[in-house]
């Protein structure tokens, strides 16, 4: 890059960061003494409000950066990230929006604790949701990585280290000083910025080709070196058995995780009512939905357009491909149109990695402060010292995201996505879903569906070849890899479940036919809904 790019694109990261760091002083005068503000901004956005806010939080670098780039290096199979971010959200639509927020108050814990022991269930749900959501940081700090190296030059080490730090600074500032109301601006701020820059990189794509968009994947075909493979399934989930059923596996990590990832959850709490929240799901699906399909275009746009040889010589795992076809359509290296659009795509990434790393951090500080220091200390803690507790959680979960981050610099991000995922829909989903509609679902039968889809998750991806034992691999000097897939959702999602049936036929608890039914009747009506 030159360093023109260098110079406008940092103008541009230190002008977003400026506004956000503006909108968390202001912010931050109000009194955030209380949970409800620190955790839910007071329950005061409006539905259109919150659905920006669920679109900038769900709109990640594995979208923006991750999504586009698998499309440009594999074609048809990329597509599967599209497709599965995008139906993720029917379920999320019709079966636990509203139920969330009439049951809970601020974490996931809240609504499988309203009719069990609350001690273990809050421990077991607090450590999944700290879990799911560090996992969904280091693929942040993975895309700021890429974007700060690119800008800087490919060889610049120290480049990706200070971009990684860099933002996890900045989030635990948002996160201590802001909480919720900051973080919502932040992410509305972050969608409407994103969402132009990929209309405008959508509209130049379809320009250059004149509308035709048979043109375009066919170019896209013939500069990929695979031909018409390129635009069919199979070129990476294709061919032997453990191909296939990765496919599958992150099929089902996609479609059903988005249920289960705490910052998604916790922005439902945000609404005044379980009706606002459900009109917020619907906000946000017709702004993602537009999303997706834009970054469609772009990721066979840059396989036409850069190539994907220049989009892997740039990054491996494809996570530079945006940021190169934004300088190409603008007229190439050196030109003042590839500068600019360079840059203001670069700092349009740098402001979803920030938004989003900042809901995230929020929501498990939360976890830890609400569900796993408030259940030790339930008797004597106070509010206030909750939301201090939630800060100082925020500092440690930034640190270990930092370091994870780095450690896992050269995986795509929306391929680390699919993970964080795959252990959502295997830790949270069945519990949750268990504690909405089984009647007789008991705390044991939480905890174990908890942890029986946890440690099955988090067991199978450090056996897996995405830790050791290949080339591309964390530790690619040593082998420990025993279970073939990258991805573990086919088994542990089905393990979650079934761990948490046993539990609950096992146990010698009785289920509280009283508290189903206050549940049952709150979840369903809101009736006594906070």
């Amino acid at each position: 890059m030159t360093a023109d790019h260098q110079v406008l694109a940092l103008l541009l990261f230190s002008g977003f960061v400026a506004v956000t760091l503006g909108i968390t002083t202001w912010v931050s005068r109000r009194r955030h003494g209380s949970a409800e503000e620190f955790y839910a901004g007071g329950r005061l956005f409006s539905p259109m409000e919150n659905g920006f806010a669920i679109a900038g939080d769900y709109m990640s670098a594995a979208s923006f950066l991750g999504i586009a780039g698998l499309i440009a290096l594999y074609g048809y199979d990329g597509l599967l990230y599209s497709v599965g971010f995008l139906v993720a959200w029917l379920v999320v639509l019709f079966l636990v929006a509203e139920l969330v927020r009439n049951c809970g108050r601020f974490t996931l814990a809240d609504v499988v604790a309203a009719r069990m022991r609350e001690r273990p269930v809050r421990i077991a749900a607090g450590t999944s949701s700290v879990m799911v959501s560090v996992l969904y940081l280091v693929a942040q700090m993975v895309g700021a990585g890429s974007l700060v190296a690119l800008l800087l030059g490919r060889t610049s080490g120290a480049a990706r280290v200070w971009a990684v730090i860099g933002v996890g600074a900045l989030m635990v500032i948002y996160v201590s000083l802001g909480g919720m109301r900051a973080t919502t601006w932040i992410q509305i701020v972050k969608a409407v910025l994103l969402l132009t820059g990929t209309v405008v990189l959508t509209v130049l794509v379809l320009v250059r080709f004149h509308g035709d968009v048979d043109r375009l994947l066919l170019t896209a075909a013939e500069r990929s070196g695979h031909g018409k493979a390129f635009l069919a399934p199979g070129l990476k989930y294709g061919g032997d058995w453990t191909a296939r059923f990765d496919f599958i596996s992150l099929g089902l990590a996609l479609v059903l995780g988005t249920a289960g990832l705490p910052h998604i959850l916790s922005r439902f709490y945000t609404v005044p009512t379980a009706r606002a929240a459900r009109r917020s799901v619907v906000w946000s699906i017709g702004l993602i939905g537009s999303f997706y399909l834009m970054t469609i275009v772009l990721g066979f746009g840059a396989a036409a357009v850069v190539g994907p040889r220049v989009v892997s010589a740039s990054n491996a795992a494809g996570n530079t491909a945006v940021p190169l076809l934004a300088l190409d359509l603008g007229g190439g290296a050196g030109s003042t149109g590839g500068t600019v659009l360079f840059a203001v795509v670069a700092a349009v990434a740098f402001a979803t990695i920030l938004a989003v790393v900042a809901g995230i951090t929020l929501a498990s500080s939360a976890s830890v402060a609400h569900d796993l220091y408030a259940s030790l200390r339930r008797s004597r803690g106070s509010a206030r010292s909750e939301v201090a507790v939630a800060r100082w959680a925020a500092v440690g979960i930034g640190l270990v995201a930092i370091a994870l981050g780095l450690l896992a610099r050269d995986l795509n991000v929306a391929f680390l996505v699919g993970l964080a995922f795959a252990v959502a829909a295997s830790a949270n989903l069945p519990v949750l879903l268990y504690s909405l509609f089984w009647r007789g679902f008991t705390t044991r039968g939480a905890v174990w569906a908890v942890y029986g889809g946890l440690f099955p998750a988090i067991g199978l991806v450090l056996l897996s070849p995405v830790v050791s034992g290949s080339p591309d691999s964390l530790f690619p000097g040593v082998d420990f890899q025993y279970f073939p897939l990258e991805n573990p959702g086919i088994v542990s999602i089905p393990l979650g479940f079934l761990a948490g049936w046993l539990g609950t036929v096992t146990s010698d608890e009785v289920a509280d036919e009283a508290k189903y039914a206050e549940t049952e009747v709150r979840s369903l009506t809101g009736a006594g809904a906070v």
